[in-house]
């Protein structure tokens, strides 16, 4: 792992036009998100759903433009005026696994013609080469090699995200965004392809945004975690001081939010209602209407995300001087 940052992102926003009430109203779907990822580390990004994580990593592998702010990949910036050449020329580095393994596979397309498509497009692969590095990559996540003539729907869940995360290694990439890459799946079939990701992250080297909501699968594979609320990072922290001593209200309603089998563990007050809508967030930290340490200035001042020391930023003011 290197200290210099490969994915930069700073005061990303976002926002989308929508149709309400006979008018246009503005969605806010990222509100000045900073984070960095370094080689060969992977970053938990958690947050329920409607908080933004989506959104971010599609900003980051060119699939939707940023409203303002900056991405920096590889030192290039894909945000700036000459943004779509410097993504084309980073752009074999980084790839999305998605969420949905059958949705992101055409059910007409051989697997050997889905997972060689990056090939295809990239146009420096023989055929030889080509129908090579396919045999190679179903090896590398643990298909067999007569897979190849088969369709999607004749494999199950977890084989067609083996399919995918094949499809997305096939130029080499250095960095990838897995978008909620388990989900969809048994938790039996879940454990596998964590543990195959984090056998090529190993292998090959690689760097992961691990988007997701279930904070069991996130501490199984990230370095450090980001938690998101409302379009907004509100905590970033190494992987152990988060799950061990969450300091943002909210990260700490996330961890209490999962099942224990301990009647004994101490738990914090149960966070009530949701998300705000991000067509009209409210005044000051958005969390305030859900937060029992909620002051007076939560509801008018919105926090920053500052160092509190020891890696970990927090925006929250019980941590602000």
């Amino acid at each position: 792992m290197v200290d210099q940052p490969i994915v930069e992102v700073r005061d990303l926003h976002k926002t989308f036009a929508v149709k309400r009430d006979g008018g246009v109203s503005m969605l806010h779907a990222l509100s000045g998100v900073n984070f960095d990822i370094v080689g060969g580390e992977t970053l938990g990004l958690v947050g329920e759903s409607g908080s933004g994580k989506t959104t971010a990593g599609r900003i980051l592998v060119g699939l939707l433009p940023a409203t303002s702010g900056t991405v920096s990949l590889f030192g290039h910036s894909i945000t700036g005026p000459d943004g779509k050449a410097q993504l084309a020329s980073v752009r074999s580095r980084l790839q999305l696994v998605f969420q949905d393994p059958y949705a992101s596979l055409n059910p007409r397309m051989r697997i050997s013609n889905a997972i060689a498509e990056p090939l295809d497009i990239a146009g420096t692969y023989s055929r030889k080469d080509r129908n090579d590095r396919v045999a190679e990559l179903l090896e590398l996540v643990g298909l067999p090699k007569n897979s190849v003539e088969r369709y999607p729907h004749e494999f199950s869940g977890g084989q067609r995200q083996r399919i995918v995360i094949a499809r997305a290694l096939a130029l080499n990439p250095d960095f990838v965004v897995c978008d909620e890459p388990v989900s969809a799946l048994d938790v039996s079939i879940q454990a596998q392809i964590v543990n195959l990701l984090l056998d090529l992250q190993d292998r090959l080297g690689l760097s992961y945004l691990f988007i997701a909501h279930d904070l069991a699968v996130v501490r199984a594979v990230s370095t450090r975690v980001a938690v998101m609320y409302a379009g907004a990072i509100v905590e970033t922290a190494p992987k152990a001081q988060i799950y061990s001593d969450p300091q943002h209200p909210y990260s700490r309603a996330l961890l209490d939010a999962v099942p224990r089998a301990d009647p004994d563990a101490v738990r914090h007050p149960v966070v009530a209602g949701e998300v705000p809508s991000l067509l009209s967030r409210p005044p000051g930290c958005s969390f305030h209407p859900r937060c029992a340490f909620a002051t007076e200035r939560c509801r008018v001042e919105v926090p920053l995300l500052r160092d509190s020391g020891a890696g970990r930023r927090v925006a929250c003011h019980l941590f602000s001087t």
